[in-house]
Parts: structure tokens; C-alpha cells; sequence
């Protein structure tokens, strides 16, 4: 049985909080704290991979708190986004 019940500023917060952790992990790699690194690179890219799939973790967790809780159709607005990314060229369904 599941004992979480996440709310919608709770996993704001949690996904900011991850955030962070992704931002300081790159940061930390790439010796802006000033600290001594002594990981090689595929260290540095699973130790950074790692943390970026905790943020989109929580923001899956998000989106079924708004799906859930707050009736957003997550499908609907996922079609829109594609939509918009398509729209600004950032993506194309060529597959030439």
C-alpha cells in the first residue's frame, strides 16, 4: 500500500528540491564549488543522470497529483505541448 499522498505543493517543493540537487551535481562536477573532483567522466554523467531522474520523477509525480486531484486531462496538455514544440521547431515528425 502506498502512504504518500502528494499534494500539489508538496511535489512543487519536492521538484524543486531535486532541482537543486541536479543544478549542485553538475555544478560540483564541474569543479564550480571549488572542491577537488576525482570521478571520471562516466562517473560524473551516471552520478548526473541519476539526479536528473529524480527530477522527472517528481514531475511525473506531479502530473498525476494535477490529474488526480485537480482533473487536468495530462494526455490533452501533452498533445498541446508536442503541438508547440512542433510549432517552435524544436521538434518534427519527419523521419527522413
Amino acid at each position: 500500500m502506498d502512504r504518500l499522498t502528494p499534494s500539489l505543493e508538496s511535489t512543487a517543493l519536492k521538484l524543486m528540491e531535486e532541482a537543486g540537487e541536479l543544478g549542485a551535481a553538475i555544478g560540483k562536477f564541474r569543479g564550480l564549488s571549488g572542491e577537488r573532483v576525482d570521478m571520471d567522466r562516466q562517473a560524473v554523467a551516471r552520478a548526473i543522470s541519476q539526479e536528473l531522474l529524480d527530477v522527472a520523477q517528481t514531475a511525473i509525480t506531479m502530473m498525476f497529483v494535477l490529474e488526480e486531484q485537480h482533473g487536468v486531462d495530462i494526455e490533452a496538455a501533452l498533445t498541446e505541448h508536442v503541438r508547440k514544440l512542433i510549432r517552435k521547431g524544436y521538434l518534427s515528425l519527419d523521419r527522413d
